[in-house]
C-alpha cells in the first residue's frame, strides 16, 4: 500500500503527534508498505527510508504551524497514494484533505490534538467558550471530509460524536515496550542519574512531556511541599522558566525542611528518556485536556504507578487503584492526596508498578499500526462503494 501521511508537527519536534507518525512510519515500512511524509519544515529529507516533503512554517507559541501551499497537492500528485492518512489536521490536514478529496483519494484522519479545548483556556470566559465554539465548527467541517476519522481513547470518541464529527471509529497508540521497560532501572547510569537527583533518598515525583500552559502544570506546586519528594521534569516549552520559578518559590515556602529544588533534565529521547523514566518513583501527569496520554502509556510500561487527571484519554489507560490513581481535578489538593499516598509506601508503589508492564503488553506499536492499515482499507472500500 502507498500512504501518504499529512501531519500537522514532525521532527525535530518532539510532541506525541511526532512520535505516532514517526512510529508508524517505521512500522509501515517493516510492513511491507510504502509512505511519504508531508510536514512542516525543517525536518529531515527521509525518515525510515520513507520520502519528506516539507511546508513552510511559522512560529506559533514555541510550536512550529506549516503553512498549506500548494505544495499538498504537488506531493499528492508526484507521489499517487492510496490512501492519505491525516494526523492531528488542521492547517496542513486541512489542505490535505481538501486535495485529496479533488484527487478522489481515500482519507483517514487521526483526531489527537483538543484544539477547541486549548483555544478555550487561553480565551477569558465567554470570549473563550465563543471561541471553542467555533473550533468545533472548523473541526466538524474539516472532518466531514475524511472517509474515517479515528480517535485515540473512547472519552475522546464519544466526544467528537457529541459534536457530530461522522463516520468515527477508536484507534489507540502504541508504545514500544522494547525500549520502555524496567529492567533500565538497574542500568548502571540510571543508578548513576537517580543519585543525583535524590542524594537524601528522596522519592522522585517525575513528569514527562512538553513544558507549556495547557499541559496545566501549575498542578505541580500542590506537590512541592510533600515531605521526603522532589519534582522532574523532562521536556521543553514556552513555560519553562515561569513554571521553574513557581515551583521554586511552592519548595521553598515549606514550613518544615524544604525539599531539593525541582529538576529540569531538559527534551530527552531514545535510552535517555527510558532512563528518565527508570529514575521516576511515580509519575505524575497534570493536564486535563489529553485525547490520550502517550507518555502514561511509557510510565507504565517502564515500571510506574500513575497519577493523571480523571479526564479524557487517561480514563483509558490509568485502572484507578490498580496501576495508579485517578485524581479530580476540581478538588484542589486531590492530586497531592493521591500522590502522598504512594509516597508513603513503598509496597503500595511496587505492587502497581509491577501492574504497568502487563496492562501495555499487548499495544506494540507493530500491532497498532496492523490496525491502521484496517482502517486504510476499510477507507478505501468506502470511496471505492
Amino acid at each position: 500500500m502507498r500512504v501518504a501521511i499529512a501531519t500537522e508537527s514532525f521532527l525535530p519536534s518532539l510532541n506525541g503527534v511526532t512520535t505516532s507518525v514517526c512510529r508508524v512510519a517505521e512500522n509501515l515500512r517493516e510492513q511491507g508498505h510504502k509512505a511519504m511524509v508531508i510536514a512542516p519544515g525543517p525536518a529531515p529529507a527521509t525518515f525510515a527510508g520513507h520520502v519528506v516533503r516539507t511546508l513552510p512554517a511559522v512560529p506559533v507559541r514555541g510550536f512550529r504551524a506549516g503553512l498549506p501551499t500548494a505544495g499538498v497537492r504537488r506531493a499528492l500528485r508526484d507521489f499517487r497514494p492510496d490512501v492519505v492518512h491525516v494526523a492531528s489536521p488542521f492547517l496542513v490536514g486541512a489542505r490535505g484533505l481538501h486535495n485529496a478529496e479533488s484527487f478522489g483519494l481515500p482519507t483517514v484522519a487521526i483526531y489527537q490534538t483538543d484544539m477547541p479545548n486549548y483555544v478555550k483556556q487561553h480565551g477569558p470566559g465567554a470570549l473563550g467558550r465563543g471561541a471553542a465554539n467555533l473550533t468545533w465548527e472548523w473541526v466538524r467541517r474539516l472532518h466531514e471530509r475524511a472517509d474515517l476519522t479515528l480517535a485515540p481513547s473512547r472519552p475522546t470518541l464519544e466526544e467528537l460524536r457529541a459534536h457530530r464529527i461522522p463516520r468515527t471509529g477508536l484507534w489507540g497508540r502504541g508504545v514500544d515496550t522494547r525500549l520502555f521497560t524496567p529492567e533500565w532501572k538497574h542500568d548502571y547510569e540510571t543508578l548513576a542519574l537517580k543519585h543525583a537527583l535524590a542524594p537524601n533518598g528522596e522519592v522522585l515525583l517525575g513528569y514527562v512531556g512538553r513544558l507549556a500552559p495547557e499541559k496545566e502544570l501549575h498542578r505541580l506546586t500542590e506537590l512541592a511541599q510533600l515531605p521526603g519528594t522532589r519534582l522532574v521534569l523532562v521536556g521543553e516549552g514556552p513555560s519553562r522558566n515561569e513554571l521553574g520559578a513557581r515551583l521554586a518559590e511552592a519548595v521553598a515556602a515549606s514550613t518544615g525542611r524544604p525539599n531539593l529544588p525541582p529538576a529540569f533534565l531538559g527534551p530527552r529521547t531514545g535510552d535517555d528518556l527510558a532512563r528518565a523514566y527508570a529514575t521516576f518513583d511515580v509519575f505524575v501527569h497534570t493536564g486535563t485536556k489529553e485525547t490520550f496520554g502517550q507518555t502514561l502509556q511509557e510510565a507504565a510500561a517502564a515500571g510506574l504507578p500513575v497519577v493523571a487527571p480523571a479526564v479524557g484519554g487517561p480514563l483509558d489507560l490509568v485502572a484507578h487503584g490498580e496501576s495508579g490513581y485517578l485524581f479530580d481535578p476540581e478538588i484542589r489538593g486531590d492530586l497531592a492526596r493521591w500522590v502522598a499516598e504512594l509516597v508513603d509506601s513503598p509496597s503500595l508503589r511496587e505492587r502497581m508498578a509491577a501492574m504497568g508492564p502487563a496492562m501495555v503488553a499487548d499495544r506494540s506499536w507493530s500491532s497498532l499500526t496492523t490496525q491502521l492499515v484496517g482502517h486504510y482499507e476499510s477507507a478505501i472500500a468506502s470511496r471505492a462503494a
